[in-house]
């Protein structure tokens, strides 16, 4: 298939994909799934989504595919109130979600042309459109096999061809490629190049994190229904500043006495032990680093090994969100 950008709708003409302000939503329990946020998406670029479970992100993806209304704020998507007029908004978006929603007794031919039907297309331009996006997604030759047939690849890829039959102007991928093996994740990864290329909106909301440093355009951080961190992800990795320190440790020391042995040295924060595992921020890590060894082998806590990187965008995650990865997973889903 050749995306064809004179096909896209307003949002080609102003830039801007998706417009959200003050955007709020509560739920009868008293849970406040998404607290005041506001962000602008432009037309033609990967929006990722990052937090822990519980953190809002599919609250937000709902009420921006018109599937929940908010409590208050306003958003538009591809130029389209989703409140006032959530039909349209619906033929200008398309949606994948994390649970493959195929028909495992239809062929992929049928699914898409009965997505197409969907969406008021017929006659030789559906059947064009049918042909093109099978061709496209290498389903060409499983065209008329039933799709219980398929593997979880070949069945994920036609999960995103079918939220592409009726060429939106935003797609939203909710988690595209758990579970699937390296090759064809990095198919997937192709082809979420290729939409934004000529102008199709890509929201995506993932947890692996190397994927929206691979792919996002900017990347926004939610904590407990706020946006603690939007930015590119070089922008967020420069900010995050100093190394990023690992050390392996021979036993489990506990957090109380690792904190309290690196006291004392300078420019040490942000400081995570998890099992034998302990990460940390530092200032000058090759200056800092010999000190800090001594300091946690004086307090009985033995090193295996150390090593200083620069920030990635497991750092960013880890200083904005990563301390609630425990209390949100005990959470209400949000």
């Amino acid at each position: 298939m050749t995306f064809d950008s004179t096909t896209l709708g307003s949002t080609a003409i102003n830039g801007t994909a998706i417009e959200v302000t003050d955007l709020t939503k509560t739920y009868p329990n008293g849970v406040r799934a998404v607290d005041g946020i506001s962000f602008s998406v432009r037309n033609g670029t990967v929006f990722g989504l990052l937090g822990p479970s519980g953190a809002g992100k599919s609250t937000i993806i709902k009420i921006l595919t018109t599937l929940t209304r908010p409590g208050s704020g306003d958003v538009r998507v591809a130029g389209v109130d989703v409140v006032r007029e959530p039909a349209q908004a619906r033929r200008r978006i398309g949606c994948v979600t994390q649970q493959s929603g195929v028909d495992p007794c239809a062929t992929s031919r049928e699914a898409l042309t009965l997505q197409g039907r969907l969406y008021g297309l017929n006659g030789r331009l559906l059947r064009n459109r049918v042909d093109s996006l099978l061709e496209r997604f290498a389903l060409a030759d499983l065209a008329d096999r039933p799709a219980r047939t398929y593997s979880g690849g070949m069945r994920r890829r036609l999960d995103v061809a079918l939220g592409l039959v009726h060429e939106p102007d935003v797609l939203f991928l909710d988690e595209p490629t758990t579970g699937l093996d390296p090759e064809t994740r990095t198919d997937l990864w192709a082809e979420i190049f290729g939409m934004a290329a000529v102008g199709i909106t890509v929201v995506l909301s993932t947890h692996y994190l190397e994927e929206v440093d691979e792919l996002a355009s900017t990347l926004a951080i939610l904590d407990r229904g706020k946006i603690v961190a939007m930015g590119s992800p070089s922008q967020l990795k420069r900010e995050a500043g100093g190394d990023a320190l690992r050390v392996e440790l021979v036993e489990p020391p506990g957090e109380g006495k690792v904190r309290k042995a690196l006291a004392g040295v300078e420019g040490v924060g942000n400081i995570v032990v998890a099992g034998c595992g302990l990460s940390a921020r530092v200032e000058r890590g090759a200056v800092s680093a010999p000190y800090l060894v001594a300091a946690l082998e004086s307090a009985g806590v033995r090193v295996v090994s150390l090593t200083l990187s620069a920030p990635t965008i497991g750092d960013v995650y880890l200083r904005h969100a990563g301390r609630l990865l425990r209390s949100a997973q005990e959470a209400p889903s949000r």
